[in-house]
């Protein structure tokens, strides 16, 4: 089975069922089923082959889901790219995946015009120059059905990570590892025919793509998206599509909580608020609860390289345990906690969080050192240390690499900046440890704030809720932090060029 025959025996099934629904725009199984093969078609007509990667620079919009499709169908492996990239960031990812087409949206198009090393280029809307018309292709393109025979086991996507520490690498999957997380989610979250998922985060992104996209075409959901993020859209999408199913970040119900539509808005038809990226803590659930009159939060932990697929923190467990990933893997995956020898860990001790399935990606595209560094033995590593408590909840204490070691003690700095979250007027917050000539590394606090801050209080503030050790030395006031295209901060920058004796 591959995604392809999914959407082509769901186009049997439910001929006349919804699709995708995207601002007004109505598309049922069937049209899009045909739309994918002449869209297949067209591709092939262009002299893109089975095996080549495409790249999709687009939003959330029907011209994603029909080029994704239409690429897998004929056999290609498809390479959506986060839609805020730039143009070297994307002559990056074209050279390193050895693309040979990409296919752009016009609200994008200004951002890579320029480029001319594919072979292949197509934008929506009117064609300009070497690029070719989307629409006029689509509609040229024959509607005969294409047989698709991938196996499970066959290559289908690479998704660049976000480059954090350094170049996006392409993890790689199959199908195999997509449908393993897609049935996951179909079942914890109990997607189903009558399901309408809302698609508002970026479907370059693993969770929206693998996780809800792929879970809804697999039993014939309707897939509601919109191109953009903004409270308003989310309330609106709601109440005018009725949707069931919606996933984002935690910083997008954050935002619209404090909306002044929320008060009579009717999203009694939402019954999964799934949220992931980083836990809530127990306030905010209790704000965000209380501001959408709903007790169904449910939080996913994970990575994209293990398609993603980690562990599930249930709505009836925020009562007690906000702030935690949960305490079991769900379907398909199992989670170790291990120490540096590969050992589970005991309640309260710090190690490094592991998964198995068949969610796993395949590696790192063009780099097996990398690829081999990421598991351990079956078990992919994390990255992320974590610790039991004593009733078996996972509690992420901070990334690996992040760790700051001064005097041989550890120090986690995820701890530090969320006490420097509790100070009034502090927006956001990084901590990082930078060189010391004496201690091998000291902590230094970078934060934004909607006014100045008086950092002899807020050193006082500190004193009186962490150990000495961990209060940093150094504090530095910004006016916004680094992020990368995904929204992540960047700490490399802010340890850059500052040395303490």
């Amino acid at each position: 089975m591959n995604s392809s025959q999914l959407l082509e025996r769901n186009a049997r099934k439910y001929p006349n069922a919804e699709a995708v629904v995207c601002m007004g725009n109505r598309i049922s199984y069937a049209e899009l089923n045909r739309h994918v093969n002449q869209f297949g078609h067209a591709l092939r007509q262009e002299g893109v082959q089975a095996g080549d990667k495409v790249i999709l620079f687009m939003p959330n919009v029907p011209e994603f889901v029909i080029a994704y499709f239409a690429v897998q169908r004929i056999g290609a492996i498809v390479v959506p790219v986060n839609a805020k990239l730039t143009q070297p960031e994307i002559e990056y990812i074209a050279e390193h995946s050895d693309a040979t087409a990409l296919i752009a949206h016009e609200l994008l198009f200004p951002a890579i015009e320029k480029m001319k090393a594919l072979s292949v280029l197509i934008k929506t809307g009117e064609a300009a120059g070497n690029w070719k018309s989307f629409e006029t292709l689509l509609a040229a393109g024959d509607e005969q059905a294409i047989p698709c025979s991938l196996k499970e086991g066959d290559e289908s996507t690479i998704l660049y990570t976000s480059g954090t520490t350094g170049k996006p690498k392409g993890v790689l999957f199959s199908y195999r590892n997509i449908l393993t997380v897609a049935s996951m989610i179909a079942v914890e979250m109990e997607v189903k025919p009558e399901s309408r998922i809302l698609l508002m985060m970026p479907l370059s992104h693993s969770a929206p793509l693998h996780l809800f996209l792929m879970a809804g075409v697999m039993v014939g959901s309707t897939l509601v998206l919109t191109p953009t993020f903004t409270p308003d859209l989310f309330i609106d999408s709601i109440e005018q599509e009725k949707t069931t199913h919606f996933f984002g970040a935690p910083v997008a119900y954050l935002v619209t909580a404090n909306h002044p539509r929320l008060k009579e808005a009717d999203l009694s038809s939402l019954k999964w608020w799934v949220y992931g990226g980083a836990p809530l803590s127990a306030p905010e659930v209790k704000h965000l609860q209380g501001a959408f009159r709903t007790d169904n939060l449910v939080c996913v932990y994970g990575m994209t390289e293990a398609g993603p697929s980690g562990s599930l923190l249930l709505a009836e467990e925020h009562e007690t345990k906000a702030g935690s990933v949960g305490r079991r893997a769900p379907l398909h995956t199992e989670l170790r906690i291990v120490n540096e020898q590969g050992e589970d860990v005991g309640v309260d001790e710090i190690g490094e969080v592991v998964l198995r399935g068949e969610g796993n990606m395949l590696g790192y595209y063009k780099n097996e050192e990398a690829t081999r560094e990421a598991f351990l033995g079956e078990w992919l590593r994390t990255g992320d240390l974590a610790k039991f408590d004593a009733d078996g909840f996972i509690w992420i204490v901070d990334r690996k690499k992040d760790v700051i070691i001064t005097g041989g003690t550890n120090i986690y700095p995820k701890e530090i900046e969320e006490t420097i979250l509790q100070f009034e007027g502090i927006q956001e917050v990084a901590v990082v440890g930078v060189p010391h000539l004496e201690w091998g590394e000291t902590v230094k606090a970078v934060f934004a704030a909607n006014a100045p801050i008086d950092t002899v209080k807020l050193n006082a503030f500190l004193e009186e809720r962490l150990a000495k050790f961990k209060v940093p030395r150094l504090f530095e006031q910004v006016e916004a932090l680094p992020r990368n295209s995904s929204g992540k901060i960047l700490k490399q920058p802010l340890r850059e060029g500052v040395t303490v004796s």
